[in-house]
């Protein structure tokens, strides 16, 4: 093994001594700023601003890049979410496209048939909008006050609905405000109709939040989750105005009907004049 020589073991130890130096420089140096900046410091302040102004250009020619280089990758993440933007957008524009096509083809049938039957259209429904001020009890034990009356043009007998569907009948007309029986109520009769079976029945009231049907021809054709709309029958409403869905199917406890109106969340409704002639309004006059 070779040995060291004289010159190489002083330059090993001039080295550990310029190290040590260098340390004991640092530290002494940043002791001396300590004193200074305690001692004056309106000069490190100076000293800290002229720094801070030389390098500050410095900075902010090192900064553009770096916007431009987060620039570039916000675009390309909101590139990315554009894109399945964008194709969710044209799934559902062929989804719409289908079912346009298909309704226009229904439309034209539509007009056909009603020109084969010489069909009479159906007069234009009117409606009052009217607010919701009571929930009443007594003698009729699901129903609410409302804010219009036979001077609003509302009668005894006509539907009362919300943007669901079907809430309820006009069961007494004031001057300037109306008593509305709920679907729920025990008096309340509808006639109704099962949108898929076509079976008719009668939507009875029991004072329960989900109404049972009654006097159905079909039993067995009815399944939950079938939607019920008016029948039309009796010349009270038109058909096809939304009223629930089928919840349950039991032998004891009957048919119930899940409302599409929650009548406890009412504030505001419609009162609509379908044109009919009603044998209630009539019988009242």
């Amino acid at each position: 093994m070779k040995q060291p020589t004289g010159q190489t073991a002083r330059l090993t130890a001039l080295r550990v001594f310029v190290q040590k130096s260098a340390f004991v420089a640092l530290a002494g140096l940043a002791f001396a700023f300590m004193l200074l900046g305690k001692a004056d410091t309106v000069l490190v302040e100076r000293v800290r601003a002229t720094v801070i102004d030389a390098a500050a250009p410095v900075l902010d020619f090192m900064s553009t890049p770096a916007e431009n280089v987060a620039a570039i990758f916000a675009n390309l993440r909101q590139l990315t979410s554009i894109r399945a933007e964008n194709d969710r957008l044209a799934t559902e524009n062929d989804r719409l496209m289908r079912w346009q096509a298909a309704a226009r083809h229904l439309e034209a049938e539509n007009e056909a048939l009603r020109g084969l039957l010489t069909y009479v259209p159906e007069p234009q429904a009117s409606y009052v909008t009217a607010r919701v001020v009571a929930d009443t009890g007594g003698t009729f034990a699901r129903s609410l006050v409302v804010l219009a009356g036979t001077t609003h043009g509302v009668n005894k007998g006509q539907a009362v609905i919300s943007g669901e569907g079907l809430a309820g009948t006009v069961a007494e007309a004031g001057q300037r405000s109306s008593r509305v029986l709920l679907l729920t109520d025990i008096n309340s009769r509808i006639p109704v109709l099962l949108e898929d079976s076509r079976v008719r029945a009668i939507l009875a009231g029991d004072n329960q939040d989900r109404p049972q049907l009654r006097f159905l021809r079909d039993r067995i054709a009815v399944k939950p989750g079938d939607r019920v709309v008016t029948s039309g029958d009796a010349r009270i409403f038109p058909p096809g105005i939304p009223i629930g869905v089928v919840a349950s199917v039991d032998e004891k406890k009957g048919i119930r009907v899940d409302l599409f109106v929650e009548q406890d969340r009412l504030e505001v409704v419609r009162i609509a004049n379908f044109g009919i002639p009603n044998p209630l309004s009539e019988g009242a006059d």
